[in-house]
Formats: C-alpha cells, sequence, structure tokens
C-alpha cells in the first residue's frame, strides 16, 4: 500500500519569514567581507555559538573582534544551495560557502565549507544564535 503524498502549502507569513531570514543572511554576508562589527554586532544574538570547521568555537564578542582584528577575512563569500526552514521565530539555514581568504598571517587562500546557521526572531529582527561549519570534500 503506497502512503498518500499530500503537497505542502507555505503560507504567507512563513514566506515573509524565509525572505526576512534570506535577507538577514546577505547581511551577514556582506558585513563578513566589509568587517563592518556594528552590522555584526546588531545580527548575532549576545548567546552566540559560532562554529569552525576545524573545531574553534568563538562567542559574540569573540566573533566579532576576529573580523574588525583583521585574524579573519574574507575577500569574496559565494553562497550556493541555500535552503531556509522557519519554526516559529527559530529558522535553520543550510548552504555551502566558497570563498576567498586572508586571514592574518596566512595569507591568501580559499575554503569551500557546509553551513548551518540558526536564527531566532527578536524584537530587532533576525539574529544568529548558532553556527556551524564543517569541510567539504
Amino acid at each position: 500500500m503506497a502512503a498518500a503524498i499530500t503537497p505542502t502549502t507555505v503560507s504567507a507569513q512563513e514566506s515573509k519569514s524565509v525572505k526576512e531570514v534570506a535577507t538577514a543572511v546577505e547581511q551577514l554576508r556582506q558585513a563578513m567581507i566589509g568587517a563592518d562589527g556594528s552590522v555584526l554586532d546588531k545580527l548575532t544574538s549576545d548567546s552566540l555559538s559560532y562554529g569552525h570547521s576545524g573545531g574553534t568555537m568563538q562567542n559574540k564578542q569573540e566573533f566579532i573582534k576576529s573580523f574588525t582584528s583583521g585574524a579573519s577575512v574574507f575577500v569574496t563569500i559565494d553562497i550556493t544551495g541555500q535552503h531556509i526552514t522557519v519554526v516559529g521565530n527559530t529558522a535553520t539555514v543550510r548552504h555551502i560557502l566558497s570563498a576567498k581568504t586572508n586571514d592574518a598571517g596566512k595569507g591568501p587562500g580559499t575554503v569551500k565549507l557546509g553551513i548551518l546557521l540558526v536564527w531566532i526572531k527578536s524584537k530587532t529582527g533576525w539574529q544568529l544564535l548558532a553556527r556551524q561549519a564543517v569541510k567539504v570534500v
């Protein structure tokens, strides 16, 4: 006996939330390239847990400082295969991040990472609560 598949529809509110999260992701991408501390501060939760593919974990202050100090430098960031799911005031975002870097002390390089972002909706808009990266082989 075959299972019935019922098509799902996205409500107008869910669609609006997905668009808002996509906009926040794009603002984060641009702020990371521009090392814009004030935008990074606005887009991240005070409880941020930011995980790197090498296992390093950062809180909000460490994350922002890594960009504003030049320790982490993204020359370009390209995002592909993005998928956003919104449940209430929480959203998950998965995508592939391909970037050119120029981190302090390491020189020019490239990265390709699988990214999972967790966003929460606050009074000021969507904020990044958690991020984890894994190396894509």
